[in-house]
């Protein structure tokens, strides 16, 4: 694709790195460079690092790295090009009418397209005599029309092929219906609708678009196969980056968002005018969908059912939250029931009182201890003073431990050294191993240049003179007739530092600047990574010119070692064949010399 330089300059100058990974994490100066807590990947202690002067980032942790779009891309769950799209949106950019339109934007579009239609088709279902069934239904759990119209709720007919022909009709494919997920195929090749008389939720991300579908099955219906069927991952969806209902939250959600479990009960919030709840999608709390939230609030309050699977995912999303910079609370539902339950039977008034009574997570996480034990006996005492000074060590607020280990004393009649010393030594416990933890992730990171570079193994010393050529061209891409007149590409032994080489060599050749995105269209994410890592390297040292001829020699010397080895290792016939054929051509040339 090509949109002009000048245009991706402009959009970066618009959108600075600093101040748009701002928006996301929490950064602090080091130096010349920023740092914070990686947002693609759980971390205690901060590995992510932004460049202002490169307009760069990388994670040491995960090996993330790039620009301000590919930044953007992995936050929103875009390609490179529809995050520079995105930004110039943003920035008021305006890009050329001949931009980019690849395969796999267009299946995008196609699945866009045929989600829209599908929800289109589900809720005129849902409105006509034959979807009176699911309309009746939505109106017993006590959902007004103009509800159910807001959140585009419907019906699948009892039909395996309603949804196939009435996509036919708008000229879709089966196998474009087959991406969306909204059509299955079964072993002998026939293809079906996979809703079929359920109650349609259509899933909505944040910028509007209908991306999914979770279908529930009528109660007492033990034909459905399922209370829910869920859209699978496609081209425009994975359930661990979305979250129901967040397309309306996002502009509620300044102070606060509630985190509730069912689809159910995020509708039926907001119809009582809680604008900010918000669930997840069939699948536990995810740390994608944490840096989700942290994008549009500064607190979570967790309600989530009062029966053991919604204890173990308030249990999760409490985990998750920690060291976020989100502040957590926790609301405890009264005889267990779930939101939607509470609100219809005790209104929004005892319902606003339930959140205003919302306890610290620190609090909450005491309470559930405290379950199971019997209080009233010395053992009972001791057996839960053990487990709340577990919990009282994980903090690492000094502050919140002071308070609750007041509140520990005074309550059940314990010294406060005691309970102090008891503390002190389960965080003595947990920071040695926390810091034995961080030195093996150093010996022996997760994720490896190995990784990224298989071939790298074989030959170290000449992968770690490509890297560092590489990284001396990319600081001084002044150097790169020399290294383009002694070194050519077929020469660099590893694959992936060859390709980025070319593309490198191609880019000065033709006048370009040497700016992520030149890569960007050609190297996957990690392949960014990589290259980002090697751009804000040390490598090239103070001597850089000195450093480049002693790589290219290096290169070249492996090379020739490597080739020998071949040699070396050929049959003898080979040897002899390849001997043969040396002689004939010498032959052959001094007899037309002659």
């Amino acid at each position: 694709m090509a949109i002009p330089e000048e245009i991706i300059q402009e959009l970066k100058y618009r959108n600075d790195i600093e101040t748009t990974i701002s928006q996301y994490v929490n950064l602090k100066r080091r130096g010349k460079n920023l740092v914070g807590l990686c947002p693609f990947h759980s971390e205690k202690t901060p590995s992510f690092t932004v460049y202002p002067e490169s307009a760069s980032f990388y994670c040491f942790g995960c090996g993330a790295g790039g620009d301000v779009f590919t930044f953007t891309g992995l936050m929103e769950n875009l390609d490179y090009i529809e995050s520079v799209k995105l930004l110039a949106e943003r920035s008021g950019v305006s890009l050329p009418e001949d931009g980019y339109n690849d395969s796999m934007q267009r299946l995008k579009n196609t699945v866009y397209e045929i989600n829209r239609e599908s929800a289109k088709f589900f809720h005129s279902y849902l409105m006509s005599e034959g979807g009176k069934w699911a309309r009746e239904y939505l109106l017993s759990r006590g959902l007004a029309l103009s509800t159910i119209k807001k959140f585009g709720l419907g019906a699948a007919p009892d039909s395996w092929d309603a949804l196939i022909n009435h996509l036919k009709e708008k000229g879709f494919s089966l196998n474009d219906m087959l991406t969306a997920n909204v059509v299955g195929k079964s072993q002998r090749g026939s293809y079906y609708d996979r809703f079929r008389k359920r109650v349609m939720f259509p899933i909505i991300n944040i910028r509007g678009n209908v991306v999914a579908f979770s279908g529930r099955a009528m109660p007492g219906d033990d034909k459905a196969g399922g209370k829910y069927v869920n859209t699978s991952d496609t081209p425009v969806y994975k359930k661990s980056e979305n979250l129901f209902g967040i397309n309306y939250a996002k502009n509620h959600c300044q102070e606060n968002v509630i985190l509730v479990e069912g689809n159910m009960d995020v509708i039926s919030l907001h119809q009582a005018g809680f604008c900010n709840a918000v669930a997840p999608l069939g699948t536990a709390f995810t740390m994608e969908q944490v840096n989700l939230l942290a994008r549009y609030t500064k607190e979570i309050i967790l309600m989530l059912d009062a029966d053991a699977a919604g204890q173990k995912a308030a249990k999760r999303a409490s985990e998750l939250l920690q060291n976020t910079g989100l502040d957590v609370r926790v609301v405890v539902i009264p005889d267990g029931k779930d939101p939607d339950e509470y609100i219809k039977k005790n209104g929004t008034e005892r319902f606003k009182a339930l959140l205003e009574g919302a306890v610290s997570d620190m609090e909450y996480k005491l309470l559930m201890a405290s379950k199971d034990i019997e209080l009233n006996s010395d053992e009972g005492k001791l057996k839960y003073l053990a487990k709340a000074a577990e919990i009282i060590a994980s903090s690492d607020d000094v502050m919140t431990r002071d308070i609750y280990i007041g509140r520990l004393c005074d309550k059940y009649g314990v010294s406060r050294a005691a309970l102090t010393a008891k503390v002190d030594e389960l965080r003595k416990r947990t920071n040695s191993y926390r810091k034995k933890q961080e030195i093996a992730d150093i010996i022996r990171p997760k994720f490896t240049r190995d990784d990224i570079n298989p071939e790298r193994r074989i030959s170290q010393k000449a992968t770690a003179a490509e890297e560092s050529l590489l990284a001396v061209l990319l600081q001084h891409p002044d150097f790169y007739n020399e290294a383009k007149n002694s070194l050519p590409s077929d020469k660099m032994i590893t694959s992936l530092n060859r390709r980025i080489y070319e593309i490198l060599i191609s880019a000065l050749d033709s006048g370009k600047s040497l700016d992520i995105s030149v890569f960007a269209e050609k190297l996957i994410p990690a392949e960014i990574g990589y290259l980002v890592s090697l751009q804000n390297s040390e490598r090239a040292g103070k001597n850089a010119k000195a450093v480049l001829t002693d790589c290219i020699a290096v290169i070249l010397e492996e090379g020739s070692l490597l080739n020998s080895s071949k040699n070396a290792d050929a049959s003898v016939e080979d040897w002899a064949s390849n001997l043969q054929n040396i002689i004939n051509k010498k032959a052959k040339g001094n007899s037309q010399n002659g």
